[in-house]
């Protein structure tokens, strides 16, 4: 099976601000369940922020 493909520029699946606002929520998720699943809220928020370009 074969397909073509575009030309044009892909879109990210998420723009630069939005990554980050989710870092952010991630972060206050952490200091909301700290017992729970905050730990790995805050460990996923600082996984995508070390991903992120500085703006």
């Amino acid at each position: 099976m074969t397909g073509t493909y575009s030309d044009e520029p892909r879109l990210a699946l998420l723009t630069a601000t939005e990554a980050r606002e989710t870092v952010e929520l991630l972060q206050d998720l952490e200091q909301l369940d700290p017992a729970g699943r905050g730990r790995a809220a805050g460990q996923l928020a600082a996984d995508l922020a070390r991903r992120l370009s500085a703006p």
